[in-house]
């Protein structure tokens, strides 16, 4: 009895999964490898440089069909204007549901400060884009096993729009965002809480370290809540950084905590609710322009299909930067 009901609570997160994977661009811990522009569209030109980001994510490591995500991004200004551009292309795999987007970019960053060297900026984006999403059915049990099973790829593709604003003053930052703000039926349209994808993201973090000291250390905060199932979370974040001659060496961890949970009946029939907690630990290395990062996520539930195997690398460039930086603490635009 007490497999059995491991197995029923295991199936519940497994749904959560495959319902993720219709429901816009994952949100992993891949912000944190200097890639907020990912999440937040107003942090598109805000930093001192042009970036390009590419992130390659597995989970569960050597199981067949396993998720699987890549992200391609680019933004930076237009010339000394206020305004900037960007674009995302990503591809997610989620066993038989798999998507695809591509999203175009518009911000505008308003300089309250008389000197770009003093960091005092309120920025606004706004993204559109395509998802196509996919469901292949070709393997499914068929000969009248279910009406609706139609043996074939059943596609649809979407449009939608994300839009947020960023706020930086000298070491401290704010981003909040509203994703995916259209009805987004995706493939499954004959259920209702898919048709609502609409998610909002607060993130809030500060950036200090000793004066003259090689070293900083920035704490975060991201809080993130699903409009159509009601869900909610929080990533609680630690990074450091330590400055070198060739750029820049810095590592954190990442917490994930849910803050609703799946109810399951143990052996002794009691009720017990279990929520989604991960750890994530992060590394990266800034050499002159480039700029790699490794993350590992670990499960920390009893429950689980497995805890390990969710690897993330991201590749980066940056080019097109400006002569002189911003005087802060501020390695998201510096």
């Amino acid at each position: 009895m007490k497999l059995k009901y491991c197995f029923v609570l295991v199936l519940g997160f497994l749904s959560m999964l495959i319902a993720k994977a219709q429901e816009g661009l994952p949100i992993y811990a891949d912000y944190l490898t200097d890639n907020y522009y990912l999440i937040h569209p107003s942090m598109a030109g805000a930093a001192n440089c042009a970036k390009v980001r590419l992130t390659a994510r597995q989970q569960w490591f050597g199981h067949e069909d396993a998720p699987k995500l890549l992200t391609l991004s680019m933004n930076g200004r237009i010339g000394d204007s206020p305004s900037a551009i960007g674009g995302i292309l990503y591809t997610d795999k989620n066993g038989y549901h798999s998507q695809s987007g591509a999203y175009v970019t518009y911000a505008h960053h308003i300089m309250f400060s008389r000197s770009e060297l003093d960091l005092n900026q309120l920025s606004f984006g706004l993204s559109v884009g395509f998802i196509q999403y996919k469901l292949d059915e070709t393997s499914f049990p068929q000969d009248g096993y279910d009406i609706l099973i139609s043996g074939n790829v059943e596609s649809k593709t979407n449009l939608n729009m994300d839009f947020g604003f960023s706020y930086n003053y000298l070491d401290f930052y704010l981003h909040g965002t509203v994703k995916n703000m259209l009805k987004n039926s995706g493939v499954n349209n004959d259920i209702e809480i898919t048709s609502n994808l609409r998610r909002y993201l607060f993130s809030a973090g500060y950036v200090f370290g000793a004066y003259g000291s090689d070293w900083t250390y920035e704490p975060s905060l991201m809080y993130q809540y699903k409009e159509g199932t009601k869900e909610s979370s929080i990533d609680i974040n630690a990074k450091a950084y330590k400055q070198m001659e060739f750029g820049s060496i810095w590592g954190g961890l990442s917490y994930r905590q849910s803050l609703d949970g799946a109810q399951y009946l143990t052996n002794s029939g009691a009720i017990n609710s279990q929520k989604l907690q991960n750890i994530t630990p992060i590394l990266g290395v800034n050499y002159n322009q480039f700029m790699v990062a490794y993350t590992y996520t670990y499960q920390t539930n009893s429950v689980v299909f497995t805890n390990g195997g969710f690897h993330q690398i991201t590749l980066g460039y940056n080019f097109n930067c400006k002569r002189e930086k911003y005087d802060c603490n501020c390695p998201s635009v510096n």
